[in-house]
């Protein structure tokens, strides 16, 4: 025969219970239910009252022809003539004591291309366009957002057809980002799949602040020259500087891009 199991507490609630038909069932059961049922039918009444309420003066309100507003006492108001063009209050007006020349256009900042050299353009580049030139580009897209990239300036130009030279100026939200993105695309430059050395620092600024490689050994592929590569990076508060540096024919000179790293940061 199955059984029933109940718990002590169970069972002292049972005792304690009284049963149906005793004084104490008639007195306090059905009273308690009749209150909360009473209490639970005027909330509900008081609920429909004001809903039924607004509905009607939306309806009331909706057959109404518009009344107009009574008219100001003073219809033309004189207003203080504007002391500057209206064009004036910019940007940097409003937070000049803390406006700084990289809040400015940083293509003004960009380095020139040497006298002789063909410019091949320069101004602003968007995320995804600069994420194609990595090895992985959805991953450097992400690594962007991350980081929080505010806008990136570049300028390019060639010369002799035999060097090419890319120029850009990464800006961030803050210092952390640009030490973040500063740090991680030095740490994998001395791997042997890219410069494949240590490189050089960057005279006036802190070893971990500033770098630039020469790659050990040329890139190369059927039916073209030999590339020869360098790249500099470099950290100036929410700003990166990263230089790529291509030579087609013989060697590139690490003074030649040290000076061009150098060059620019002076800018920055």
């Amino acid at each position: 025969m199955e059984h029933e199991q109940t718990l002590p507490e169970q069972r002292k609630e049972e005792e304690n219970t009284p049963e149906q038909g005793t004084p104490d069932a008639a007195a306090t059961g059905p009273r308690r239910r009749r209150a909360g049922r009473t209490v639970l039918l005027i909330a509900g009444a008081a609920v429909l009252g004001v809903l039924a309420g607004t509905v009607a003066g939306y309806a009331v309100q909706y057959d109404r022809e518009p009344t107009p507003l009574v008219p100001l006492a003073q219809q033309d108001l004189v207003s203080p003539k504007a002391l500057a063009p209206d064009d004036a209050t910019t940007n940097k007006t409003i937070n000049a004591n803390r406006w700084h020349k990289t809040d400015d256009d940083l293509t003004k900042l960009l380095i020139e291309a040497p006298g002789g050299a063909k410019k091949e353009g320069s101004g602003y580049g968007t995320l995804d366009f600069l994420a194609l030139g990595f090895e992985h580009p959805d991953r450097a897209l992400k690594g962007f957002a991350q980081d929080k990239t505010r806008r990136i300036a570049s300028v390019s130009w060639s010369e002799d057809d035999t060097t090419f030279v890319e120029v850009s100026v990464l800006q961030f939200s803050d210092r952390k980002g640009a030490d973040d993105y500063q740090t991680e695309q030095s740490g994998y430059m001395d791997d042997k799949k890219f410069a494949g050395n240590d490189g050089v620092a960057i005279p006036g600024l802190a070893a971990d602040l500033g770098h630039v490689w020469v790659y050990s050994e040329a890139y190369e592929k059927p039916g073209y020259l030999p590339m020869r590569t360098a790249r500099a990076i470099a950290r100036r508060g929410d700003l990166v500087l990263d230089i790529h540096y291509m030579n087609n024919r013989g060697k590139i000179a690490e003074s030649d891009v040290v000076d061009l790293a150098k060059r620019q940061l002076e800018r920055l």
